[in-house]
């Protein structure tokens, strides 16, 4: 398990406080998928990340600039993606893999590292109800993902996420050495190639990978791949 580099997808839940990257003019950027369909806030600017940032380069360029230059005094603020998200299970995953073997799946700015210094935003390939539009990321936007999993690892890469975060785990990971294993829990498994699946049997349906996430840390997997 400890050879093994996990993979979970992002989460709406943010917590409290977490940092934004902010514009010329001092404002908070919220990051969302279709800023033209937000709600009015003169406090703050809706931009995608790959919008250009005041003028110049795009906002993912200004956070990887961030991420290299103000990572130690991180005067904004940002939490490092494991922190970002409120469910426990980012911590329990980061306290057993480490920043090294821990990457998050992010609807917003792709495969990130667990380390990497992630500003607060809200975009998600979810089509619930209770999703509003501007949230909505769809599959066919154009995002130029960060791609920060090693391409050369030769370890095997374990995702844990629902469904509509499968096709970019697949995109994102086409190229790695190392086997991939995706867990699911729908009754048909999800349609990949170059993938193992491995159903995990629970009666959760909502945010059920947390669970499978918790009981792959925990050595408790008893649908455990042989490697």
């Amino acid at each position: 398990m400890e050879d093994s580099i996990v993979v979970i997808q992002c989460a709406a839940s943010k917590r409290a406080g977490a940092g934004c990257l902010q514009s010329g003019d001092g404002r908070r950027v919220m990051f969302v998928a279709q800023p033209g369909l937000a709600p009015a806030n003169a406090d703050c600017v809706y931009a995608r990340p790959d919008d250009r940032a005041d003028g110049g380069p795009s906002w993912r360029e200004k956070l990887l600039r961030y991420n290299l230059e103000q990572a130690t005094e991180n005067p904004l603020g940002l939490l490092p993606a494991w922190q970002l998200y409120g469910n426990r299970t980012y911590k329990r995953l980061y306290d057993e893999w480490g920043p090294d073997n821990l990457y998050i799946l992010s609807a917003g700015w792709g495969l990130i590292r667990a380390d990497f210094l992630t500003p607060y935003y809200d975009i998600t390939f979810s089509n619930a109800k209770n999703v509003d539009k501007y949230k909505r990321r769809d599959k066919r936007d154009a995002y130029d993902d960060l791609r920060m999993l090693p391409e050369d690892t030769d370890k095997p890469v374990v995702f844990f996420g629902g469904k509509d975060y499968v096709s970019l785990f697949c995109e994102l990971t086409r190229r790695v050495k190392g086997t991939r294993h995706i867990f699911y829990n729908a009754i048909n498994p999800p349609s990949v190639t170059g993938c193992e699946l491995h159903k995990f049997d629970t009666r959760t349906k909502t945010n059920w990978h947390y669970e499978a996430a918790r009981a792959f840390a925990n050595g408790r997997m008893e649908q455990r791949p042989p490697w």
